[in-house]
């Protein structure tokens, strides 16, 4: 499908607006060959013929005639802007929608500055084309037809001489528009890897900071400022090389009319008031033509951000999303069946590698092991971020992919890894699972995560508002903060990601003593390093480069003197003598 018709089914729900702006197009159209017309008429019959009695109703009918058209103009103008508002408005809406239905490996593989460029520059770019460049292209088709028929009606002959150069433009245009074109595409690129790099560097300001690293950030974005920069210069280039040629062209049309149009004035084929007209018709013709290499740059910028849309807008998630609901609540029964997984892009490399246990309503299960061991990847397997490439994950009895994913998220709540909040209150950011918590039911999850005297110690208490990803907290009271955010949502299994990595012991412990009274009906995974946070745990996985090599209790796992153990008495800080007692 070509770009022209993807954006026609943008387009085509408001054929009403379009069909008003093009009558008034067409109208205006006519009332412009008025004028020159009557031009000739006060030439050729008030001037030589002496008419004087016409002039007024003439003059008249030309100012009525250009009000008229003034309005009409200015109408179609607004339909079409309007057009391409709206057509925006629900093209901008399909595209964060769709951006809502990605799963993690599109995000993974993705830019953030590239999606910010698709949702920025290339919508501009698609509104620009439609509420400007396509009624611009009717108006110059239209001008340009309607001038030839009166041109040829006054003299075919000094039409037929103006026309002549339209090939000419036609085959300069066709050049031009060849060559704009992958360079277009590659100013988007380029756009969408400066907007990365801005984007990545304001997000992480407080460690180009904290490294002294602002020389070094600066020369990063002044490459690609001259990168993009480049790309805009070879652009500028093509419009140098081909509009001055198309202005060129265009401007000869006036020395055509003058030179061969007095030539047949002085041969009696025309007449003055005829070379007026074609005078007053000559920006009919020749506006077009130097209006073509504008609007085929401007048609080539649509070009380049609609492929930058429609690859998004065809992404399929490897997960699908529906809509559908289900009756029956999640207990939270969770079994891996000799479950492997690789991502997408590196499937020679299995993240985890026959995993398999079993976990009920009420239970814990802690998962410890070194940073790349597969931890996260697992959890995330529970709530179908990712689906297994080999095995199953089985929720109640029943494989994850037969869930509608929103109806499995909304009985997990999970705390991830990289704590993030948004720009909002702390009771909004905590009750964001379950916008209905009122506000005691609020404090009492923020109770729970020992958050509550952090936040009662702020100015506005709960209804302060959080800085961007939580700018002004500590890594621990944004630690708590999401805590008591999943814990809001009451859900039917709590996935609990290293969440207690950055606050005290004593914290941790208060913090893991709440928790044990909420969670007797639920399926909870802990994600940690600390032992102290998983040694309740009713099942232990201790995993290493993908694999689980020990599982059990702490008790179980102690007593085996494997890999657990030699943690364990890291932790402890024990001697060798001291490790035989406790043994």
């Amino acid at each position: 499908m070509s770009n022209s018709k993807w954006i026609w089914q943008y387009v085509k729900q408001y054929k009403g607006k379009i069909a008003l702006a093009t009558l008034f197009l067409i109208g205006n159209a006519i009332l412009i060959v008025i004028n020159p017309y009557l031009g000739k008429m006060v030439v050729d019959q008030v001037i030589y013929n002496n008419e004087v009695n016409l002039l007024i109703p003439l003059i008249i009918i030309m100012i009525g005639t250009t009000l008229v058209r003034t309005v009409m103009r200015y109408s179609y103008q607004i339909l079409w802007e309007r057009v391409g508002q709206n057509t925006i408005f629900q093209l901008r809406e399909d595209m964060y929608k769709k951006l809502q239905e990605l799963d993690f490996d599109f995000f993974n593989h993705t830019r953030v500055g590239d999606i910010m460029a698709r949702m920025t520059g290339d919508m501009d770019a698609i509104r620009h084309f439609v509420s400007w460049v396509i009624y611009n292209i009717m108006e110059c088709a239209i001008w340009f037809t309607a001038a030839v028929v009166v041109m040829g009606f006054i003299n075919w002959k000094l039409m037929l001489s103006l026309v002549a150069i339209t090939p000419v433009i036609f085959l300069m245009t066709n050049a031009m528009s060849k060559k704009a074109r992958p360079l277009f595409f590659e100013i988007r690129e380029s756009f969408s890897r400066l907007n990365s790099m801005v984007e990545e560097n304001i997000g992480g300001n407080r460690v180009v900071k904290a490294f002294a690293r602002e020389d070094f950030e600066i020369d990063k974005f002044n490459g690609y400022n001259d990168d993009f920069k480049q790309r805009n210069m070879a652009s500028a280039d093509v419009s140098r090389t081909y509009l001055p040629v198309l202005d060129g062209l265009a401007g000869s049309l006036a020395v055509i009319t003058l030179i061969f149009g007095g030539a047949l004035c002085i041969k009696g084929e025309m007449t003055i008031g005829d070379l007026v007209a074609f005078n007053g018709y000559l920006w009919m013709l020749n506006n077009p033509m130097r209006m073509a290499g504008w609007l085929i740059n401007d048609a080539q910028r649509f070009s380049a951000a609609c492929i930058k849309i429609r690859q998004m807008l065809n992404t399929e998630p490897q997960i699908e999303v529906s809509e559908e609901n289900q009756l029956h609540p999640i207990k939270g029964f969770v079994e891996f069946q000799d479950v492997s997984f690789h991502f997408s892009d590196d499937p020679k490399h299995n993240v985890l590698e026959n995993i398999s246990f079993k976990i009920a309503p009420g239970q814990s299960i802690g998962i410890l092991g070194e940073t790349g061991s597969g931890k996260t990847t697992l959890v995330n397997l529970v709530g179908r971020f990712y689906d297994p490439t080999q095995g199953r994950v089985l929720i109640d009895g029943k494989d994850a992919k037969e869930y509608p994913v929103r109806q499995l998220r909304e009985n997990i709540s999970m705390v991830m890894q990289d704590v993030f909040l948004f720009s909002n209150t702390i009771t909004d950011n905590i009750a964001f699972g379950n916008p209905f918590a009122d506000s005691d039911y609020v404090r009492q999850m923020a109770v729970v995560a020992d958050a509550d005297a952090f936040i009662s110690r702020m100015p506005q208490g709960y209804e302060t508002i959080v800085g961007e990803r939580g700018v002004g907290l500590s890594g621990g009271q944004k630690q708590r903060i999401s805590l008591a955010r999943a814990l809001v949502k009451d859900p039917s299994i709590l996935i609990l990601d290293d969440t207690t990595s950055a606050v005290d012991m004593e914290t941790e412990s208060k913090i893991q003593t709440e928790l044990a009274k909420l969670t007797d009906e639920k399926t909870t995974f802990i994600i940690a390093h600390r032992i102290s946070s998983v040694r309740e745990a009713d099942l232990i996985l201790m995993m290493e480069k993908g694999r689980v090599v020990e599982q059990g209790t702490h008790e179980e796992l102690v007593s085996k003197g494997g890999k657990y153990y030699e943690v364990y008495q890291k932790q402890l800080g024990l001697s060798g003598g001291e490790e035989s007692g406790t043994k």
